[in-house]
């Protein structure tokens, strides 16, 4: 501390600043000034001290301290994101300073008993006393009032931490005063010595602080820059604002703490916007200028356009498509698109208008309660219940039949094996026999070829010519068209597999829409037929 008195700073007028570079010294500065002039400022150069390169400012006038020491101790935010720690200069002394005081009072009492021949007891009893005596005279409204000693103390008069600290009588001591004769009681220490009333009363504002510190810390903010993309540990608009919702209607939270809240959640670019703003500017000025640049600007009619067009994906559950449909209604009553006392009529009515799981609303019978609608919370636990039946169900019936399925498909195996052998053998034979019959085929089409050309046909066969004559044409050609399959799962709607093979989860959307697309196909094949066959 005595870096502080070789510099003649005026503490109780200052602030200490740690973390000040060059290029930011201004920034600070300048936001230090808002509460007053500030008369000097000084970086302290000193190796062996703690507060080395941190910056000191001064101001001209205690009342400028008074109005900033509502948000001490600050953390300042400059526009390129480094942060500041700013503290009153006159709470680091006197914490520093009466620590270091005391614990020099107090060994100063320990050699003062030691070099005595006297109890540490006494001697501390006896400073206890001036102290009351001091404060008695600060406080005359605070009667003194003198207890008489106890012959013999109560084990519970000293505090636990001060026998640890007492010195203990030497033997050569005790003999000594033995031999003198005399009796020696140890000396007592009333309780209002070591607990009095300004302590007491220090200590309660002490603990009263700490915890509505405690309670507004809770409030604190996610941070939010407006940047695009947003970054992974930040959050959006309208998240951040619901937060600032909440700060807004506690009402143990003053205008000046709000400010603060709201300017310490903020990063730049966003903090840029209500950088001109003062702290004594209502929390509500913050908002409307954040709300012109990040809030949503299309109007309800479109919002709750957009929400009627909000249908349910592949693969995504109810209750999943039910919540999205909430935020998108809140953000269309936010704005007037629709009435609060509606939502939960219109919600309902767009669940069953665009979830594609049919035999969920069938079995929550969810159109028979369109004229009394039940609430969000009701709705979406209905359907969590639901599925979680479903998905039980389901993995029962894997549990139960994998079993049987394995066993079947192992015995099918073994028996293809047997079967491939016999049919290869069989495709083998049948293939010679073909080729022979073919052989002689295309001898006798050339022998004939030979005699309507008067040609003597020769001995090797001659490559097959088209013989001469009317073919034969039927009346109706039928084209042969084979009818087209399905190709997909009726559980899942995958390829490649059919139902009583299936394991994944039921997908009905995926199921509908592929039924769909299979009956367009058989329609046109069908218009394909008949067309060919008037053609012929």
């Amino acid at each position: 501390m005595e870096v502080f008195e070789t510099l003649a700073i005026k503490i109780p007028n200052a602030v200490l600043i740690d973390g000040v570079t060059e290029h930011s010294v201004d920034e600070v500065i300048h936001f230090l000034e808002q509460y007053g002039d500030i008369g000097r400022k000084v970086t302290i150069d000193s190796p062996e001290s703690e507060f080395n390169n941190m910056l000191v400012a001064e101001y001209a006038s205690g009342l400028s301290l008074t109005r900033l020491s509502q948000l001490l101790p600050h953390t300042f935010i400059s526009d390129s994101g480094d942060k500041f720690h700013i503290e009153s200069l006159s709470e680091i002394y006197a914490s520093k300073v009466s620590g270091s005081k005391t614990n020099t009072y107090l060994a100063d009492l320990k050699r003062i008993a030691k070099l005595s021949g006297r109890d540490y007891a006494e001697v501390l009893s006896e400073g206890m006393t001036q102290i009351r005596r001091s404060l008695a005279e600060l406080n005359p409204e605070t009667p003194v009032v003198a207890k008489p000693e106890d012959s013999k103390p109560p084990d519970s008069v000293f505090p636990p931490s001060l026998p640890a600290s007492l010195p203990s009588k030497s033997p050569s001591a005790t003999s000594g005063a033995e031999a003198q004769g005399g009796e020696r009681h140890a000396a007592s220490i009333p309780a209002a010595d070591l607990n009095p009333p300004e302590v007491q009363r220090y200590v309660v504002e002490h603990v009263v602080r700490g915890g509505d510190s405690l309670l507004h810390a809770f409030h604190r903010l996610r941070a939010f820059s407006g940047k695009v993309p947003r970054p992974i540990q930040e959050t959006d608009y309208d998240t951040w604002r619901s937060g600032v919702e909440l700060a807004l209607k506690d009402p143990s939270i003053s205008d000046l703490q709000r400010t603060r809240l709201i300017r310490d959640s903020l990063l730049p670019p966003a903090c840029n916007i209500v950088k001109h703003l003062s702290l004594d500017t209502p929390p509500e000025v913050y908002m409307k200028q954040l709300d012109s640049a990040y809030g949503t600007v299309q109007d309800g009619e479109e919002l709750y356009a957009k929400f009627m067009d909000t249908f349910q994906d592949s693969g995504e559950k109810p209750s999943a498509y039910l919540q999205r449909l909430q935020v998108a209604l809140q953000h269309a009553a936010k704005r007037g698109g629709v009435l609060e006392k509606d939502m939960d009529n219109r919600l309902l009515n767009q669940f069953c208008r665009g979830c594609w799981d049919n035999n969920l609303i069938s079995e929550l019978q969810l159109k028979q309660k369109k004229h009394n609608p039940p609430k969000f919370a009701e709705l979406l636990l209905l359907l969590r219940t639901e599925e979680d039946r479903e998905a039980a169900k389901t993995l029962r019936m894997k549990q139960h039949l994998g079993t049987t399925k394995q066993k079947a498909t192992t015995n099918a195996q073994f028996a293809n094996t047997g079967e491939e052998t016999n049919l290869c053998t069989a495709l083998t034979t049948l293939t010679k026999q073909l080729s022979q019959q073919m052989a002689a085929i295309q001898q006798q089409l050339a022998a004939l070829t030979a005699q309507q050309c008067n040609v003597k046909p020769p001995v090797a066969a001659c490559p097959a010519s088209k013989p001469y004559g009317p073919k034969k044409v039927s009346k109706n050609p039928k084209p042969s068209v084979s009818s087209p399959k399905p190709g997909f799962c009726f559980r899942c709607g995958e390829d490649g597999h059919i139902k009583p093979q299936c394991e994944n989860a039921p997908n009905s959307a995926l199921v509908s829409a592929k039924r769909k697309q299979f009956d367009n196909k058989q329609m046109w094949q069908k218009q394909k037929s008949s067309t060919s066959g008037d053609l012929n």
